[in-house]
């Protein structure tokens, strides 16, 4: 799901991991990185929602075609 519904969490939608990915782009990362961090964050309760690794690379693609940010040499930068 994309955005949320009324049956579905911010946090469980691929938009709210997205502003989860954003907040995580204070330093440029690898998608390895994002996605340990974010594994850290669920298991110590920090970030509430339950994703899969696909939603992550959605995630990363969906914030990609609206321009939040791009890859360059397998790293992830957040556009200003």
């Amino acid at each position: 799901m994309i955005i949320p519904t009324k049956h579905t969490n911010f946090s469980e939608s691929l938009l709210g991991l997205g502003s989860y990915v954003l907040s995580l782009l204070h330093t440029p990362g690898t998608v390895d990185d994002l996605w340990k961090q974010y594994q850290n964050d669920y298991i110590n309760k920090k970030y509430s929602g339950k994703h899969s690794f696909e939603n992550l690379l959605l995630t990363i693609v969906f914030l990609h075609a609206i321009g939040a940010v791009n890859e360059k040499d397998g790293v992830i930068v957040k556009c200003y």
